[in-house]
């Protein structure tokens, strides 16, 4: 085989495009491997166990395009064509008037009454879009990650003062009068309130809320550091002043990631002043007692959603009831599939899309495992993983991080990197158990089940052959009206021997149980 690299210096593309220009050159015949990335430390230490970094790849900066090619002869043909492969972009955006629509003026002007945008553009650029896009009197989400704080700051301070929401930088996901920006599922209308700054944790919550019955009124979406100190919650507390005063919403849920205590507590103090129940989430915290007045406190997403859904009348089995029959059955199983693994198989491997739910597994796993769980987003900063680095321990990748998606679309659209990572732990003998999260709706790949079910089968088979089992526990988040299907989705999987969970948390602790019996 031989390995072939072009570095193309200064060049920026889209991650979709480069995307689009890997998938086209892995179909030309003898094609083994491709990848087409920029250059920073994290991809090009990806391309490294790939088998793909050659010594003009190391050299790359950040703001160079690399590609690398692996054929069985003459890769260097493939390289040639690259600017072709790079010019196959998806055809642009058209108005009903048929008219092509190339910048947010042009769109204001074709549809005067638009007052929401949706911005997704490389991150240098982004926070000037969404500047335009508020002066101009509307709101945004702004979809796009790698904008600066000092820009995130002054938008959402322009926002407030100007009565308008902006939801983010790296808000992946809102439901606005029903209409699902970013990642969304397809869920109905209903009474419960979501202001969450964390993308897959308001996906979590309001899957499992659709599956209680419960649908959801609106769900504000304020990006990840909304709730740091130097942003101050701006758009967490503009979220829920618009939440109490909305007459649909008649339950008000909050969820994050942990948060700065006095950031916390300002918002909490502006949920204590409104008459509506309110159901909180912040991962990882601890609070004195379960329920304050009006105010429910619970510590995982499943938590939070049951909570929210018997508040609003849901007459099922509450969270204890949940809780108790999993763990009626669960450490049975987990003992089962224990005494599968071989000695030397101690370790999980958690490979997360959604970085709430990558955040979520580790508290879980905290009080489950006696050894250290190390992440690129972990609990504690001395666990933390840097670009891309692998060790003997259990580790949980949120694979939507910066360092992840700078020239690469996000997990979610695209699996190859979680692919190459599911296929590497099928040849480690150390892996006991890989934990994925499959998140469904509008705006994801279009089949998940499929694409990671082949390299699950992969890697099974890969264990197998070494005379090792190895364990897949998954959950999907999503509904049965999106259009992968949730019910398709989940079958799947299982019909590569994946175990397919309820929650993120089930799976968690599942997992968990697996490892430490």
């Amino acid at each position: 085989m031989e390995l072939k690299t072009r570095v193309i210096k200064g060049q920026y593309h889209d991650s979709v495009s480069l995307m689009l220009a890997a998938k086209e050159i892995k179909k030309i015949e003898g094609v083994a491997d491709a990848a087409v990335v920029m250059g920073t430390d994290t991809n090009k230490a990806l391309l490294k166990q790939a088998g793909l970094l050659t010594s003009e790849g190391e050299g790359a900066s950040a703001d160079d395009l690399v590609v690398a090619v692996k054929k069985d002869k003459d890769a260097e043909s493939v390289l040639s064509q690259i600017e072709d492969f790079l010019a196959r972009k998806p055809s642009a955006v058209e108005a009903s008037s048929g008219q092509h629509i190339h910048t947010l003026r042009e769109a204001a002007r074709s549809k005067p009454g638009l007052n929401l945008v949706e911005i997704s553009v490389a991150g240098p650029y982004a926070a000037r879009e969404a500047r335009e896009a508020l002066v101009a009197g509307m709101h945004v989400l702004l979809f796009s990650d790698n904008v600066s704080l000092e820009d995130e700051v002054d938008l959402k301070r322009y926002a407030v003062s100007h009565g308008l929401l902006l939801m983010g930088p790296g808000a992946g996901t809102a439901i606005i009068n029903g209409v699902g920006l970013g990642f969304a599922n397809a869920l109905s209308s209903g009474p419960v309130g979501i202001v969450s700054a964390a993308g897959t944790g308001l996906q979590e919550v309001s899957t499992i809320l659709a599956w209680t019955g419960v649908g959801v009124s609106q769900a504000i979406g304020t990006g990840g550091r909304d709730l740091s100190r130097q942003v101050g919650g701006l758009m967490a507390v503009a979220g829920v002043e618009a939440l109490i005063e909305d007459e649909h919403t008649k339950v008000i849920v909050l969820i994050s990631k942990p948060a700065e205590k006095t950031v916390i507590n300002k918002i909490l103090s502006v949920l204590e002043k409104s008459e509506k129940e309110c159901v909180v989430c912040t991962l990882g915290a601890d609070f004195e007692n379960a329920r304050e007045d009006n105010l429910y406190f619970t510590s995982t997403l499943e938590e939070c959603a049951f909570t929210a859904a018997v508040l609003v009348g849901y007459d099922g089995p509450d969270y204890q009831d949940f809780l108790h029959s999993e763990m009626r059955s669960q450490p049975a199983r987990a003992k089962q599939l224990s005494q599968l693994l071989k000695p030397e198989q101690k370790y999980i491997r958690g490979l997360y899309s959604g970085g709430t739910l990558c955040y979520e597994a580790q508290v879980i796993w905290k009080d489950l495992l006696e050894d250290t769980v190390f992440s690129n987003a972990p609990l504690d900063k001395a666990n933390y993983l840097k670009d891309g680095e692998m060790r003997s321990c259990h580790m949980a990748l949120d694979l939507g991080e910066e360092e992840y998606t700078v020239g690469r679309p996000h997990p979610m659209i695209d699996n190859d990197l979680r692919v190459r990572f599911i296929v590497a732990a099928g040849e480690d003998p150390e892996i006991a158990v890989i934990v994925l999260d499959v998140v469904i709706g509008y705006g994801a790949h279009s089949d998940p089940g499929a694409e990671l079910g082949e390299a699950i089968s992969l890697a099974r088979e890969t264990a197998g052959t070494a005379g090792r089992v190895l364990h897949v526990i998954t959950c999907v988040t999503g509904t049965k009206d999106d259009p992968q299907g949730l019910a398709e989705t989940k079958q799947k999987l299982e019909n590569v021997g994946a175990i397919v969970c309820n929650t993120n948390a089930q799976a968690a602790r599942l997992s968990g149980m697996v490892v430490s019996v």
